[in-house]
């Protein structure tokens, strides 16, 4: 069986992806992610109109990827709901330890473009962050029915992403194991009967 390569726009999207990641998307040039993808610009141009384009679909491309893994986290966890929820921080956290590790890109991006608030960059992670939040909500929902567990999602996210941030600030990843215990000790206070 023949191994496909990849196309010019993934290796695009893939060089993005490190170089975003690694530098920043102010840091990180056209003619950079051109070298790194082994394009021209010019390639990067045929299949992104702009950079603010590349840096959207940049993030367009971490949405499924991310929420997926969430979920692996939490079916693959034992316990009650406010354990699983808790096994993501943990896993997180577990990640975080990684000396490469560089935080949520779709909080970094939106630090980095807080003066554009219509950048697409922006309407992407913030579909991102509301169907991570939904998602929460319909897990959360079976024990604490729907208007409960949509608050209750809100609140989760308020500590993941606060503990995002606060693990990039002291670089501690057992801020996000805080963050989890806090968010499983509000599941379960919330939690009829």
């Amino acid at each position: 069986m023949v191994k496909k390569l990849p196309s010019a726009r993934e290796r695009i999207l893939g060089a993005a992806n490190r170089l975003f990641q690694g530098a920043g998307i102010r840091a990180t040039s056209l003619d950079a992610i051109a070298e790194k993808a082994g394009v021209t610009k010019r390639s990067v141009y045929y299949h992104f109109r702009s950079k603010d384009d590349l840096i959207a679909a940049y993030l367009e491309a971490r949405d499924e990827p991310n929420l997926a893994l969430f979920q692996s986290w939490f079916a693959q966890a034992e316990g009650d709901t406010a354990a699983r929820v808790e096994s993501i921080f943990r896993h997180l956290a577990q990640s975080a330890r990684h000396p490469k590790w560089q935080g949520c890109g779709f909080l970094r991006t939106s630090v980095e473009l807080v003066d554009r608030p219509g950048h697409p960059a922006l309407v992407a992670g913030r579909q991102h962050k509301k169907r991570v939040e939904a998602w929460l909500a319909q897990v959360l929902q079976e024990d604490h029915g729907e208007e409960a567990a949509m608050a209750l999602a809100r609140q989760i996210m308020l500590l993941l992403d606060g503990a995002f941030a606060v693990v990039l600030l002291h670089r501690d990843p057992s801020y996000l194991e805080s963050a989890g215990d806090a968010a499983a000790r509000l599941i379960r206070a919330t939690s009829p009967g």
